[in-house]
């Protein structure tokens, strides 16, 4: 039997209204992972609405392309995948631990060619917008942020009954850290993804809107070109109760004017 926190129920229930029930039910269905192979040596298995997600960042001409939240390396096979011979990948991870997952999962589905073209780091991404040395640095930023993951946290009996409300709270401001230092990173004409596979507006739109606020003459919308999912304010959202148990997938895609 399925573990119950009110608190949780009544944060997602208000939130999606009627849809909740058949929302909750999708998410507790095991997905459906896609075994994406392209340009790889063996396929890596991982959600569909990843590869979107993934796929949605416009490739600069030229320069190096910024993976600041990489782990597992999913998303930064689908950005080898397309990337020409002349442009580099920076796959980034904070967590050492994670880390070696990514730079395993690189290593084990990238041919010699591919691999020479990415290059495995584990700074703080955060913090790196604060480095006046890194500013303008990317053409390009995919920032899949660590999220509330609801399908996770329904299949987690401890986590779901420690769940509150602050926890979306708390992860909207590590992502607005994020987000604002990625922007900071971003070279001027530069293509920015904003993702996450939580639910939760105050993570998804929330976060975004920020952005538009703080850099209102700088930052504009660059709606993402998929037609999967449901338009939201700022971006696009990939629900599984809609979309064939695919998802939970969140994306706002931003370009740097100056």
């Amino acid at each position: 039997m399925t573990a119950i926190n009110p608190r949780f129920e009544a944060y997602y229930g208000n939130m999606s209204g009627s849809r909740w029930e058949g929302m909750r039910k999708s998410l507790l269905e095991k997905p459906e992972p896609v075994p994406f192979s392209e340009g790889l040596v063996r396929p890596y298995l991982l959600d569909y609405a990843s590869i979107t997600a993934a796929r949605s960042l416009r490739l600069p001409e030229e320069g190096v392309i910024l993976d600041a939240c990489a782990a597992p390396g999913g998303k930064s096979l689908v950005l080898l995948s397309r990337l020409p011979p002349h442009l580099r990948l920076l796959a980034n991870e904070l967590s050492s631990e994670r880390r070696r997952r990514l730079a395993n999962v690189l290593a084990d589905h990238l041919d010699a060619e591919k691999r020479g073209q990415v290059t495995v780091s584990g700074f703080d991404a955060a913090a790196l917008g604060g480095r006046k040395s890194e500013l303008c640095r990317f053409g390009g930023i995919l920032l899949d942020v660590p999220c509330s993951s609801e399908r996770h946290m329904l299949q987690k009996e401890k986590a779901l009954s420690e769940w509150t409300a602050a926890r979306p709270r708390f992860l909207a401001r590590r992502q607005w850290t994020l987000l604002s230092a990625a922007f900071l990173l971003l070279a001027a004409g530069g293509s920015l993804v904003y993702a996450t596979c939580a639910l939760s507006i105050e993570e998804n739109d929330g976060v975004a809107s920020r952005l538009i606020e703080k850099y209102r003459n700088h930052a504009i919308l660059d709606e993402p070109d998929f037609s999967e999912g449901e338009k939201t304010r700022f971006g696009r959202i990939i629900l599984p109760d809609a979309s064939g148990g695919v998802g939970p997938m969140y994306v706002a895609r931003f370009r740097k004017i100056i």
